[in-house]
């Protein structure tokens, strides 16, 4: 006999099944921290139009266990441009539209363009205390680019940023709302960029 006065079950959001699936989750770290990254890869995925987003417990460079589980991924877009590289790009799309002036084709605006380069992500709480030796921490456990899916031949094929000389990471950080905010970090100190 069913009671009418009872409410349905909520059925669980599409996260919380993400975050409950236990092959999303590994035996290496805290349960807590798994869960952060499943929650940061989300969000990128679904909200910013991430691609190839992996979960790494181990580090590509020694295979020791991370800190912390870290994310890798392709952005839709470039997220960090060297200045130097920023000039060359310029100068390119200068050279380009000076040419395609002469052919009688009127671009008037400068097309500048950076393929986008994968990532790291570090999944933080905003309570979090990060101290710069638990940071040296995570940066000396990457590598200066996150390693390729064996998937994606393509992107196998592709030369190397040459302007990428230091280690960088998306210092991802959750507020108690969800609210999430991503930083770039450098490893060490890299020239300004110019506006």
């Amino acid at each position: 006999m069913a009671t009418p006065h009872l409410k349905p079950a909520m059925q669980p959001s599409p996260l919380q099944i993400l975050v409950g699936d236990p092959a999303m989750l590994s035996t290496t770290h805290l349960p807590s921290l798994q869960a952060l990254a499943v929650q940061i890869q989300y969000n990128l995925q679904h909200q910013h139009h991430w691609t190839d987003l992996r979960v790494h417990t181990h580090s590509p460079a020694t295979n020791e266990l991370l800190p912390r589980p870290l994310l890798s991924g392709l952005p839709p877009q470039r997220l960090y441009v060297h200045p130097d590289e920023q000039i060359e790009l310029l100068k390119d799309a200068e050279r380009r539209r000076r040419a395609s002036q002469k052919e009688g084709e009127d671009k008037g605006s400068l097309d500048v363009k950076a393929d986008p380069e994968r990532e790291w992500i570090l999944p933080t709480r905003l309570s979090e205390k990060w101290t710069l030796r638990r940071l040296n921490d995570v940066f000396s456990g990457i590598t200066l680019v996150p390693p390729a899916a064996e998937t994606l031949s393509k992107e196998k094929d592709r030369l190397a940023n040459p302007w990428r000389t230091t280690k960088r990471l998306v210092l991802a950080t959750v507020d108690s709302d969800s609210t999430v905010v991503y930083y770039i970090v450098h490893d060490g100190v890299v020239k300004p960029r110019q506006n």
